[in-house]
């Protein structure tokens, strides 16, 4: 039997949340609200993927203050025009297809915020620009040519705390299955992590213990507030020498099981220009498995699997429990059914489409279904 197309169940303190396969649209970020509002677009993008074949769709990273945006055109969770915006369009795409869970990714951008959108450069912008004044744990920019983030006092980093919560009660409010905290790609959480970005001389910087402090309490704070399933995505490596590491990130993932983690969706990079990133087919997957084998939770693997049977052999091999997919989703949004028709699995999918495939693809759906007028 294909382990891809295998139920997985994610515990939690409110109950379990059984997933009918272990493929996951990954969050990815559409440039497209306007003052954080969701709209048509992400209507259309929404529905098209909740009929991708996936048993997980994570929305994009959702910004828990207007100043945490990576992008002024980026969706928004933090008061009731966003929440009511994001609530009503999820809604209206669920509407109109199969019973797939929901996770939202909350995040903050932190010194990376305040950035034009990534066909126009994405560096960062000025007032002039509609921009604004990011904040993160030090006065280091994101690139030496940029003006550095204001770096955040214990009052800043109570906000960004509490803020965190409310965005995760309003986004259980509006009927999710699942939060997401983004820890990745240089963003607030992984600033804090990262010595290159983290440079403080408080109980926030310097030693390991210290630097995963904040986004421990900020984890820690969700999950009073949240018993739902409640997972992580971190940058498991810097690819900088001497920077955040694999190692590091195994500790880290233990202490967000024993805070109450319930799964960890394994990047990396995003946090320096200096990377040095080994691009290939799985080329994260080896992160994956070190923390899976590290902490025990639930793993999820993302970057470059393209392929169906490449998702099986990272599943056969205990690489991980999930196998996310970004842009091969954007580009294939049937991705799952394909994956079905080879591995031969089941999907679900709109009644609508069901007279799409093939004859010899047709168990797919698990019936046939030719005839139509």
């Amino acid at each position: 039997m294909s382990l891809l197309f295998s139920p997985l169940t994610l515990a939690s303190p409110q109950g379990d949340l059984t997933l009918p396969n272990r493929i996951v649209v990954a969050p990815m970020c559409q440039y497209a609200a306007h003052d954080g509002l969701a709209n048509d677009w992400h209507l259309m993008h929404w529905g098209n993927l909740l009929n991708s074949g996936a048993g997980l769709f994570t929305i994009e990273a959702t910004a828990v203050l207007p100043e945490g945006r990576i992008t002024p055109a980026c969706l928004g969770l933090w008061d009731e025009a966003t929440e009511a915006a994001l609530a009503g369009h999820l809604h209206r795409a669920r509407a109109l297809a199969p019973q797939v869970a929901v996770c939202i990714q909350l995040a903050h951008a932190g010194r990376k915020a305040s950035s034009a959108v990534p066909w126009a450069g994405g560096q960062l912008l000025s007032a002039a620009q509609g921009g604004w004044t990011p904040e993160g744990p030090s006065a280091l920019p994101q690139l030496p040519q940029e003006s550095p983030p204001r770096a955040m006092d214990a009052a800043a980093m109570a906000r960004v705390r509490d803020a965190f919560v409310r965005a995760a009660e309003r986004a259980h409010a509006m009927g999710v299955d699942a939060i997401e905290l983004h820890a990745a790609h240089g963003y607030l959480l992984h600033e804090f992590l990262s010595p290159l970005a983290n440079q403080r001389s408080d109980a926030y910087g310097g030693s390991l213990d210290k630097r995963m402090r904040y986004p421990l309490e900020v984890f820690a704070a969700v999950r009073k507030a949240y018993g739902g399933v409640l997972g992580v995505r971190i940058s498991a490596s810097d690819w900088v020498q001497g920077a955040w590491d694999c190692d590091q990130s195994a500790v880290l993932a233990q202490r967000l099981r024993d805070a109450g983690c319930n799964f960890i969706h394994v990047s990396s990079g995003g946090v320096s220009p200096q990377q040095k990133i080994a691009l290939g087919p799985n080329y994260q997957v080896p992160f994956a498995r070190q923390i899976r084998q590290a902490c025990g939770m639930p793993t999820t693997a993302v970057g470059l699997i393209t392929e169906a049977q490449q998702a099986e052999a990272l599943l056969q091999a205990g690489d991980a429990d999930l196998v996310a997919l970004a842009r091969a989703f954007l580009y294939q949004p049937r991705w799952g059914w394909q994956a079905a028709a080879a591995l031969g699995g089941q999907v679900q999918a709109h009644p609508a489409y069901w007279r799409s495939l093939p004859r010899e693809a047709q168990a797919v759906f698990g019936q046939v279904a030719i005839g139509g007028r």
